[in-house]
């Protein structure tokens, strides 16, 4: 596995190694030894798949407080852009994100530490993604930053695409109003 740091500290980019033959591939998706090596111990508690369509956009979702998530993400089916918002207060980056292609032909992941929000769009026909998080879901402390909101300047890649939002996805607050860590 590679561990690739991103521009915003605590983000990484995480890059399998595929070994492939006529039959198909194998690939670890994990290792607890490479991660607490390169990123740190974390202890994932949770796993979640989710299956979506063209255009679904999902996010920016995290939880508030206690019940903050940190996350490693993949798509084992389909195609999506990943994107990650530093919601620390006290962090250089507040504000800014990270946006990265995720597809299960490359089979590359994204670690998101706690404190900030986490969405994807889905750019395939269908896209089937999976996440590790560390601290189980906890719908009383759950919250939505606003995907479009012109402060975050996020160039999602949706011109062509129908966009299809839930209500709550589509009542996100703006940064200027959001929980901070």
């Amino acid at each position: 596995m590679e561990f690739i740091k991103t521009e915003i500290e605590g983000v990484w980019i995480i890059q399998p190694k595929r070994y492939g033959d006529a039959r198909g591939y194998f690939t670890e998706t994990f290792r607890q030894d490479l991660f607490d090596a390169h990123i740190g111990h974390v202890h994932f508690v949770q796993d979640n798949e989710s299956f979506s369509t063209r255009g679904v956009l999902r996010g920016l979702h995290f939880q508030r407080g206690e019940w903050s998530q940190a996350k490693l993400v993949r798509v084992s089916q389909g195609r999506v852009v990943d994107v990650a918002v530093d919601l620390r207060a006290a962090s250089p980056t507040f504000g800014r994100h990270v946006m990265v292609e995720l597809d299960a032909e490359s089979g590359r992941q994204l670690f998101i530490p706690r404190g900030f929000a986490h969405g994807f769009v889905v750019l395939s026909d269908v896209a089937q993604f999976q996440y590790k998080v560390d601290n189980v879901y906890a719908p009383q402390a759950e919250a939505t930053l606003a995907w479009n909101d012109p402060a975050l300047d996020i160039q999602w890649p949706v011109q062509g695409l129908q966009l299809l939002l839930s209500d709550k996805d589509q009542q996100g607050v703006g940064l200027n109003d959001v929980y901070r860590f």
